[in-house]
């Protein structure tokens, strides 16, 4: 599909401790349609600078982290091995809970002409959700995975997908996306 990405966001070791056991299998099942259709697969990972010198006190979300969290001597930020990237994927830093936040993913974006974001990634309630909502604004085409996101909390979950990202985006299962994909090829 001609102008369509992949963001695969935040599937750090650190956030897999935080969802249900069963998700990882299906964000692997995400980054394998996408590839095996040729769709570009762009990773967007959290990574604050040593002291997190770049997280303000006042922000609620980053300035209580510990400072050795996310940063590079921490071993839990690294992508799980199974969601890794492969062969030329690009990787984005970013220091705020969206996507966009503190790199170049705009850049990169209308570089390669993409204007459909396919978004998978942990968390519903953050990354997922800030990004959806900034890439509509910025007149981007959205489908979330629905099975390739999730949240510590199922109950925010469902309703994210269900109240807010189906009125921004479109909405389907890993499976979904794979049969719309074959139908489309």
């Amino acid at each position: 599909m001609p102008g369509t990405a992949l963001l695969s966001m935040d599937l750090q070791l650190n956030h897999l401790d935080r969802v249900p056991d069963d998700y990882l299998p299906n964000a692997v099942r995400a980054l394998e349609t996408a590839r095996a259709a040729g769709i570009p697969v762009i990773h967007v990972i959290l990574h604050l600078r040593s002291g997190h010198i770049d997280a303000h006190p006042r922000n609620k979300t980053f300035g209580s982290l510990p400072h050795h969290l996310y940063t590079a001597e921490d071993p839990g930020a690294a992508i799980h091995p199974d969601v890794a990237p492969r062969g030329d994927e690009i990787v984005l830093h970013k220091n705020r809970v969206s996507a966009f936040a503190g790199n170049n993913l705009r850049q990169i974006l209308a570089a390669q002409d993409i204007d459909h974001l396919v978004l998978a990634g942990i968390a519903t309630g953050g990354i997922v959700l800030s990004t959806a909502l900034q890439a509509a604004d910025l007149d981007y085409r959205l489908t979330v995975l629905s099975d390739a996101c999730a949240d510590p909390s199922p109950e925010l979950h469902h309703t994210l997908l269900n109240k807010v990202l189906a009125r921004r985006g479109e909405v389907v299962s890993t499976s979904e996306w794979a049969e719309a994909l074959k139908a489309a090829g």
